[in-house]
């Protein structure tokens, strides 16, 4: 079992391109059934924020393959992926 704390240190990364999504910044939740439903990743912009907005996704937690020490490990195409500026 892992505390929210500990995932947000993790870095997301998409095996299907090996590109780095980002961090987990937060969860989305099912209070009712105390389920979580999906992962908020922040992006890393460019040059520090100053040129390109941030830019979050959330991807589905049946998206995920792995939760490693280090790293999450997620396999989505980009229609899985839904992205909040």
């Amino acid at each position: 079992m892992a505390r929210l704390c500990e995932i947000k240190q993790k870095e997301v990364i998409n095996i299907r391109d090996g590109i780095r999504l980002g961090y987990v910044c937060d969860l989305d939740i099912d209070l009712e059934c105390g389920k979580i439903n999906e992962i908020i990743i922040v992006a890393e912009c460019k040059l520090w924020g100053l040129l390109a907005p941030e830019k979050e996704y959330r991807i589905k937690w049946c998206n995920i393959c792995r939760i490693g020490d280090d790293l999450i490990i997620v396999d989505v195409s980009l229609c899985d992926i839904i992205y909040d500026c």
